[in-house]
């Protein structure tokens, strides 16, 4: 739990890890207790109201702005002093400064993130079997700042054991159960057949686009496909404010529009732009907080939300998490439990063994589980990379859905949805249709679209994702010619008894010098992105995120430290050496088609040099993007123009060999 009420709320027992804070309530140190924020929170209402703005309440990016550089005076006051600087100095500001502008009805955001921090972990009392499942896991109270340490700890614990995951023994009463099964998805999630994935909201023009279309939903993704400039965190949180309130000239209302599916940062992700008592906020508790502060009701009352993706999810304890904060949520905004829907992406070997305990976690709440490739592909490298029977051939050329280990977690995950009544959908196909429809190569690009996403609907998937916009329709109609109906919930796999050997079955295969330099470009170009305040790129015909940036790095660290033969030359091994050669080359062959300046050529090189850190560390980092958001950490975010293209300056904290700031 994050903090519990020793008093007024019945739950003088539940104290977990909070410490006394000499009001009565328990908090994690460093943390505002309720009521002292709630009491603040009144007497800046009072003070500040909405006589600052002649009677009228902030605007949206008052409000937003506030979140990062909140002032510590009153709206009517000039001058402002940092929210960060008073906690450095160890000195506590006056209460009443912690808020500018209060909305008449609801908190501030600010206070809606501090007590989902504080109060996340009370829920109604939980029916029998869930009572069950708590008795049998004392980690049933996980809390957002534990979740990384668990997840380190079932990592140390595999390593030093040499041990495989498996279907556990204390949550087999959730597994033999046949009797539960999820709520019913709303109308407007009944029909999951084609999404628009990796639409981060901050590209305006895209987002439009998607808005515009016939797709029946959109990935509105703050996670892979984005960069978490502050810029674009509030850039799209706004546009998304605006598609909903339907300001945007041509765009259908929102009732009518594809359903926004809603993808906050994962738990490994921080807002360094926002600090409660010295602490930084979790980018996901930011991100849902905000999302659901401004747009939650409206969404509701038009039957169209609020709907989430829940990315790296890696156990059922942090499932139970999502669906505390929801609840929370719910109540607090006056909205019916189970309102809130939201689908799983299982992007780890180890949740692909508690997809049931997920499901069940997030009953109310589920609108099922997603299956995707490259992070489920990369989380073997992440947690077994080091050891010899887990090497991961060329991804290019031997790593698809259709292998054994990827083909037993897609039945797995049909199967398990269906049977509890849950949406089970596939991943996005990446590839790009020629913007020419007469170019020659358009209808190859169609057809292998069309091969990919046939033998997930014949594996039984009730939907998936695209990217290019133009192949919404062809795979529409490519549903309505396999498949009977708006879903596949009828379709259970029968005579599937997917084993753990068959999840953790590598696939055959070896190292080609040709995926090699694919995965080294890929790595160094979303690098490269990255520092430029971009989350996704084009190259080779198809678009690349930080899913398939991972599997990229992935396999270059494990084949380096594997000394992996190449297999168009044996006498060749993958060495330190050998990738140093090749990100030279590969980084003069990009320089021509991707840096048309000096600064570009700059990023590009900077780029290079992260890539050979991260590739040759000794212990693996296990997502790249936290080790981009911490260890390269951006100082400024300039270009503020109508382009809303943001530009990172980032300054290079761990020992890369670059040094000089850009």
């Amino acid at each position: 739990m994050i903090a519990s009420t020793s008093q007024g709320d019945g739950d003088s027992n539940n104290q977990n890890e909070g410490t006394s804070s000499g009001h009565g309530i328990s908090t994690l140190p460093g943390m505002v207790p309720l009521a002292t924020m709630e009491a603040s929170t009144r007497s800046a209402a009072a003070t500040a109201g909405s006589a600052s703005r002649g009677g009228r309440g902030p605007g949206l990016l008052e409000q937003l702005t506030l979140m990062r550089s909140p002032s510590m005076s009153t709206a009517r006051s000039r001058k402002s002093t940092p929210m960060v600087a008073s906690v450095r100095s160890g000195k506590r500001p006056a209460q009443k400064r912690y808020v500018r502008h209060v909305l008449p009805t609801l908190e501030s955001p600010i206070t809606m993130i501090l007590k989902i921090r504080e109060r996340v972990g009370r829920s109604p009392a939980p029916p029998p079997l869930a009572v069950k499942l708590a008795s049998r896991d004392d980690s049933s109270s996980i809390a957002p700042l534990q979740i990384l340490q668990q997840r380190i700890a079932r990592k140390v614990q595999l390593d030093l054991t040499n041990g495989l995951p498996d279907f556990s023994p204390h949550t087999a009463h959730i597994r033999k159960d046949k009797t539960w099964k999820v709520l019913p998805v709303p109308r407007r999630l009944q029909n999951r057949q084609v999404d628009i994935g990796d639409t981060a909201p901050c590209q305006t023009e895209r987002f439009l686009r998607a808005l515009g279309s016939t797709a029946q939903g959109i990935q509105v993704d703050f996670d892979d496909g984005n960069c978490p400039t502050f810029f674009n965190q509030i850039k799209g949180i706004y546009n998304i404010f605006q598609a909903v309130h339907h300001k945007f000239p041509g765009v259908p209302p929102i009732n009518e529009a594809p359903v926004l599916m809603l993808r906050p940062r994962a738990w490994n992700m921080v807002e360094h732009n926002m600090m409660v008592n010295g602490k930084q906020v979790p980018g996901p508790l930011f991100d849902y907080g905000l999302l659901m502060f401004h747009l939650g009701k409206i969404l509701y009352e038009n039957e169209s939300g609020p709907f989430f993706y829940l990315s790296k999810v890696e156990s059922y304890q942090e499932a139970r998490l999502w669906n505390n904060i929801f609840i929370w949520t719910e109540e607090k905004l006056g909205m019916p439990i189970g309102t809130i829907k939201a689908t799983v992406l299982i992007e780890s070997i180890l949740a692909s063994f508690e997809m049931e305990e997920i499901l069940y976690a997030l009953r109310d709440h589920s609108a099922g589980l997603n299956c995707g490739i490259w992070d489920y592909s990369a989380s073997f490298v992440a947690k077994f990379g080091h050891r010899a029977e887990f090497l991961l051939p060329d991804r290019s050329k031997y790593v698809n859905m259709e292998k054994l280990f990827l083909k037993s977690y897609m039945d797995l995950l049909v199967q398990t949805c269906h049977r509890r009544g849950a949406l089970a959908t596939g991943g996005m196909a990446a590839l790009l249709l020629p913007e020419d429809p007469e170019s020659h190569r358009h209808p190859s690009v169609l057809a292998a679209v069309k091969r990919l996403k046939l033998f997930e609907i014949k594996a039984g998937v009730d939907g998936f994702m695209v990217y290019d916009i133009g192949l919404v329709e062809p795979m529409q109609k490519l549903f309505r010619e396999h498949a009977r109906g708006l879903n596949q919930l009828h379709v259970i796999p029968e005579g599937v008894n997917v084993t753990a050997t068959q999840l953790l079955t590598m696939p055959a295969g070896g190292v080609t010098l040709h995926g090699l330099k694919y995965n080294i470009a890929v790595g160094v170009l979303f690098i490269y992105s990255w520092l430029k305040g971009e989350g996704h790129f084009y190259y080779r015909g198809q678009v690349e995120d930080s899913a398939t940036a991972e599997i990229s790095r992935s396999q270059v660290w494990q084949w380096i430290r594997h000394q992996a033969r190449l297999e168009d030359d044996e006498r060749t091994v993958v060495s330190r050496s050998l990738v140093h050669n090749l990100v030279k080359e590969v980084k003069n062959e990009l320089q021509d088609g991707y840096c048309v300046s000096e600064r570009a050529k700059q990023l590009l090189h900077t780029a290079t040099e992260i890539f050979l850190e991260i590739v040759q560390k000794k212990d693996f980092p296990e997502f790249i993007t936290t080790y981009l958001n911490l260890d390269h950490t951006f100082l400024v975010s300039s270009s503020y123009n109508h382009s809303f293209h943001s530009t990172a300056v980032v300054t290079i904290h761990s020992t890369a060999q670059t040094k000089s700031r850009l």
